[in-house]
């Protein structure tokens, strides 16, 4: 089959599940023959990204968050306020994305939650089928747990999570755990989307504590906990490339840019991941048995239901802050980690292939060669 992906940038979790999904149908004699990504300038392209896609990646403008001036707290009203403001950007990525389905001519496009691909299926009506994948797609199902927050909050993130849909023929359902199938044909529960690169670490236990952080503004809360407690060992990645790598502020805090190799070789090998709510560094961490502690990020539904979602799958504890000394309390303590991941996780592979089976049916491989298209990109 020849497949384009379309993924959004904001965040780490999609880019790494394309990057794992692509290597899979590579791997079973697919082609990707493209890869959209959304991008902005809260958000750099990580080099573990752009390296390890092997197609044309095509950046286009797309919706993204606005935070507080502390880069912690996602702002809603000034998100949906400076996301229309640049209407005609978007209207101009929108152009960029039918141009590039039109050069490729797939059989499938596979969205992983960009708000403008839904909105994309809806209005140009591609003649490829169209997926979309994600955690997020579990709000379809009866078992999935709703925070209990503010009504508007989850009211934006069902619309959100409708319009990346909008025209899919599948919905693909990444799950921590199994759950039983629903209804709605449409939907497909699968297993978590991993890295190859994961399995290829061996699993030890030092003594750091290892943090991932969204936005960069928690790192002052991290220097002046390690301040304090010289006897806890924290590394800790960030989107931050105005500093150095690595930078050291204090003997016990070490601060990465983001990395494949080195974020997954520290995580294979921390006492546990102190991290947001984010889907896949928590599936990462419960294939490694490491606990973890999800702080999600203020102002973000979405991860409000995912460290609910991961506490049921047994992923360790959640918090309403980084309370570090918490965490390490409770790594001290008799915990038990979700011993039934790993075999969880080994079904992906049965699972694509099945659905992949009723698919529409290989075409020839068609790569974009066009000199005035990559000129335009």
């Amino acid at each position: 089959m020849r497949i384009v992906f379309i993924v959004q940038g904001e965040g780490r979790g999609h880019m790494t599940q394309a990057l794992a999904l692509s290597h899979w149908l590579e791997s079973e004699g697919h082609q990707v023959l493209a890869v959209l990504i959304g991008k902005s300038k809260r958000r750099n392209i990580p080099d573990f990204f752009s390296e390890g896609i092997n197609c044309p990646l095509i950046p286009f403008e797309s919706p993204n968050f606005v935070t507080d001036k502390g880069g912690k707290t996602i702002n809603l009203k000034k998100t949906i306020g400076h996301n229309l403001a640049r209407s005609a950007t978007f209207g101009r990525s929108l152009r960029l994305i039918h141009q590039t389905i039109t050069e490729c001519s797939p059989d499938l496009i596979i969205n992983f939650y960009d708000l403008l691909a839904g909105i994309y299926a809806c209005l140009y009506r591609p003649k490829a089928e169209y997926w979309a994948i994600g955690h997020q797609y579990l709000i379809y199902h009866p078992d999935f747990p709703f925070a209990r927050k503010s009504k508007i909050q989850k009211a934006l993130f069902q619309l959100n999570t409708k319009i990346t849909c909008l025209g899919a023929s599948r919905l693909l359902a990444l799950s921590f755990r199994p759950l039983p199938n629903d209804k709605d044909s449409r939907l497909v529960i699968l297993p978590p989307l991993l890295r190859r690169q994961v399995k290829e670490y061996s699993i030890s236990k030092q003594g750091f504590i290892l943090t991932y952080m969204v936005n960069a503004g928690y790192s002052e809360e991290l220097i002046d906990f390690c301040r304090q407690h010289p006897s806890i060992e924290l590394q800790a990645f960030w989107d931050n490339r105005e500093m150095p790598n690595p930078y050291t502020p204090i003997p016990n805090l070490t601060f990465h840019h983001l990395s494949d190799s080195l974020y997954l070789e520290k995580m294979a090998s921390c006492r546990g991941l102190l991290t947001s709510a984010g889907f896949e560094s928590v599936c990462e961490a419960m294939y490694y048995g490491k606990p973890v502690m999800m702080v999600p990020v203020q102002g973000q539904y979405e991860q409000e239901c995912n460290a609910l979602d991961a506490l049921l799958a047994g992923a360790g504890i959640s918090h309403n802050c980084f309370d570090i000394k918490k965490f390490d309390k409770y790594l001290s303590s008799n915990y038990s980690t979700n011993g039934n991941f790993v075999n969880w996780e080994m079904q992906l592979g049965p699972k694509l292939r099945e659905i992949l089976g009723n698919s529409p049916s290989k075409g020839e491989n068609t790569a974009i060669t066009s000199p005035k298209y990559l000129a335009e990109v």
